[in-house]
């Protein structure tokens, strides 16, 4: 069995109440790592994308596991990369790794100084490089922050990943792409994109309200959470590979 912790939206902000919600969702992921293969963090590990929000979310967002991360609207390319990468780019924050036979394509979604996502020309290039490269036998989850689909959030439904019909000629050309996971709608959700699962984390530092929720976008009261990405079928083939979500809420 593999198995992906998938964590979005800590949003490091220099508060004590987010830094709990976000220390004790790594808590909870580490005390259970002798289960799970890999960490996903989806973006918006910041709030403002300041340096001394870097400086903080460098100190605490740490893992055991091999951990790939990257940028969201709420981030800032340059002070991401530098404060939690140790490097000078302004280029997109897209990482690649082959983990127990998995291949994981974490690709940068956001757009400078921008609310909305699209995945560049030189990222899908970049993503079908890597996915060719491991061969088609091997199972691919893409990860980016933007959801490419409606929600029926009407605010978030402004803001999400255009250009999507680019990003699904990617399953046509690599049909090893087992499924989709990303955040940014701050809500736990499982719909379907290309003929996919599209799998939505749950938001760390909060949860947005659907419309008949309440007048506010912002529901504080919920707790953080965390998917458990399961990948079934590893012995199967293409055509066997089957992805699993499960989410957990958080006590902090």
């Amino acid at each position: 069995m593999f198995v992906v912790a998938h964590i979005s939206d800590l949003h490091f902000n220099g508060t004590r109440y987010n830094r709990r919600r976000i220390e004790a969702t790594l808590d909870y992921i580490h005390a259970r790592a002798d289960g799970i293969d890999a960490l996903l963090v989806t973006g918006d590990i910041t709030d403002e994308g300041s340096e001394s929000e870097y400086r903080e979310a460098h100190g605490v967002l740490y893992s055991p596991l091999p951990m790939l991360i990257t940028a969201g609207n709420h981030d800032h390319r340059e002070r991401f990369t530098a404060g939690l990468l140790g490097e000078q780019s302004s280029a997109p924050v897209n990482s690649a790794e082959i983990v127990n036979g998995v291949l994981l394509v974490v690709c940068d979604s956001s757009i400078p100084d921008r609310n909305d996502g699209l995945l560049s020309d030189e990222t899908l290039a970049w993503a079908s490089a890597q996915i060719g490269a491991a061969g088609p036998q091997t199972p691919v989850i893409m990860a980016f922050h933007h959801p490419p689909v409606v929600l029926e959030m009407p605010f978030m439904d402004t803001i999400r990943q255009t250009g999507e019909d680019r990003l699904a000629a990617l399953v046509t050309e690599h049909p090893n792409i087992v499924g989709f996971v990303c955040g940014h709608a701050h809500t736990p959700a499982v719909t379907s994109f290309a003929g996919r699962p599209l799998a939505i984390a749950p938001g760390v530092a909060s949860t947005l309200n659907l419309p008949f929720e309440g007048t506010e976008v912002i529901n504080r009261g919920q707790p953080p959470g965390v998917a458990f990405h399961v990948l079934h079928g590893l012995d199967d083939g293409p055509d066997g590979w089957r992805l699993i979500s499960h989410f957990r809420s958080v006590m902090f």
